[in-house]
This record gives structure tokens, sequence and C-alpha cells, in this order.
């Protein structure tokens, strides 16, 4: 049985679970203005957890995003189009939701392996 790693941790959750070669991570915010800004700063935050995680994004196998207005589709997929290494797109879904606060206008959470 592999052991499970828990990184970030307090009571409610944890940014980062490795189990095995795969890593979990906590959707991911930012409070920046704007689709754009939130969706590259949640990215670097991505970037960094798996970096603590021993990933990295060419390694994303899912991603889920949601957006509090299906409108900034385009505006979010310009900074997650650029972010992501050709030829490495995960399997992805991204939907329209109530996010937990109105600040909040986009989340993303992946998996990936190590």
């Amino acid at each position: 049985m592999s052991d499970i790693t828990r990184l970030r941790t307090n009571q409610r959750m944890s940014q980062s679970v490795i189990h095995g070669d795969t890593v979990y991570l906590a959707g991911q915010v930012s409070d920046a203005d704007g689709v754009g800004a939130q969706t590259r700063g949640i990215l670097a935050s991505i970037d960094g957890l798996l970096a603590e995680s021993g990933s990295d994004k060419s390694k994303v196998l899912m991603a889920t995003i949601w957006l509090s207005d299906i409108g900034t589709f385009d505006e979010m997929n310009a900074e997650w189009d650029a972010w992501v290494p050709e030829g490495h797109a995960p399997a992805r879904a991204c939907v329209e939701s109530k996010l937990a606060g109105p600040q909040f206008l986009v989340e993303i959470r992946v998996v990936a392996a190590r």
C-alpha cells in the first residue's frame, strides 16, 4: 500500500495530497482583479504546489475549472493556453458555478503524475 503525504494541511483541507505517483491539488483561487489576473495567479500557485509535490505542469493529467461567469471563458483560456506546454494538454472540464465568495472569478483544481 502506498503512503499518503499531505502538504500545507490544516484542519479543513490539504493543498496537495500525494498518493503513490499521483498528486491531487485542492482548488486554487486568487482575489486579483479580473479573470486574466486571477487565472495567472492560480496557475502560478499550481506551479508552486506541483514543484513542492515533485511534479510540474507537463505532468497534469486532469483539470477542473470553475468560472463565476462562463462569458469569461475566452479570457481564462488565453491564460490557460499560454501556460499549458504544447503536447501536454490534460483532460479538462470547465463549468460556470457560484464560487465561495464574490471576489473569486476562477477556481482551478488539477491532478498530476509525479
